[in-house]
């Protein structure tokens, strides 16, 4: 494992995971992309993205990245690419990160990882872009990236693009990863998605309403690993997915009850505990680094 320390000039900034709370599918659009609406929750836990700014213009990724991905692919080094052509920056950056985030789980993992080197960067290269300029960057590079440069829980509409900044009450999360990557586009092309939901509101859902996600029923019918998962987590409390991907979740209100439904579940499964932020860890960091 790579070494990022500050004395090797490396600087960390947080990458959190999120969790959709629900995510409902209310029309197509006539380019073939999906409208949307969900909740985006941002969780205390997620990756560290080591970066170390270098005057040769070179940008590099150090060490492995997520697993299997080809450093031209990664939405890191993509995301440093895409900064310094917007910014004409003569300047480059070694990139490095610790990775906790499953991949394929849903959990926002290579989005968060994009917007943590925008926003960092943004900073080390003295750029100071702004929120909304990064923002609209990071669309070019996913339909999450957004909401992880903004840094709060938000009320997604279109793509996932239109955000409303969400108050959300404490809570702790159960976390499982059935270890399966689920396909975006090719669940998006599922004949039995759900696409017609009737559009729900901010106060519908504040009010404690049931909110499935249309990915749900489709990938519990297609992976029998995600149906196991689900079966083990209904036993102590109701678990939802999260996004398209296949990791599960069950809400808990305090972090001992969370724990304790951990300690219930069968051996051997990957599971674990965290807790939903306010706002993003990575904002912390920003303010750090004046």
């Amino acid at each position: 494992m790579t070494a990022f320390g500050a004395s090797e000039g490396w600087t960390a900034w947080p990458a959190p995971a999120k969790l959709n709370l629900f995510l409902h599918i209310t029309g197509r659009r006539a380019d073939g992309y999906h409208e949307l609406q969900t909740v985006f929750r941002l969780l205390d836990w997620g990756d560290t993205v080591h970066l170390r700014p270098r005057t040769d213009g070179v940008i590099a990724r150090i060490g492995g990245g997520a697993s299997g991905v080809a450093e031209a692919d990664d939405l890191m080094v993509r995301a440093a690419i895409l900064l310094k052509k917007e910014s004409n920056s003569s300047q480059g950056v070694d990139i490095g990160i610790e990775k906790r985030i499953p991949m394929g789980g849903g959990f926002g993992g290579g989005s968060s990882d994009a917007a943590s080197v925008l926003v960092g960067l943004d900073r080390l290269w003295g750029l100071r872009l702004g929120e909304a300029r990064l923002a609209a960057l990071g669309q070019h590079l996913g339909a999450d990236v957004p909401v992880f440069v903004r840094g709060r829980n938000a009320w997604a509409e279109g793509v996932g693009e239109r955000l409303v900044p969400i108050e959300l009450p404490p809570a702790w999360y159960l976390l499982a990863s059935p270890g399966v990557h689920a396909a975006t586009a090719a669940l998006f092309q599922a004949p039995d998605l759900t696409r017609d939901a009737p559009p729900v509101t901010i106060a519908g859902f504040l009010s404690g309403a049931v909110l499935g996600n249309a990915f749900e029923p489709v990938l519990r019918r297609r992976e029998p690993a995600v149906e196991a998962v689900f079966e083990a987590l209904a036993r102590v409390g109701r678990p939802r997915l999260t996004g398209s991907g296949s990791g599960c979740f069950v809400e808990f209100a305090d972090r001992g009850s969370a724990e304790a439904a951990l300690a219930a579940l069968p051996p051997g499964m990957h599971a674990w505990v965290a807790r939903g932020a306010e706002r993003s860890p990575l904002l912390d960091a920003v303010e750090q680094h004046h």
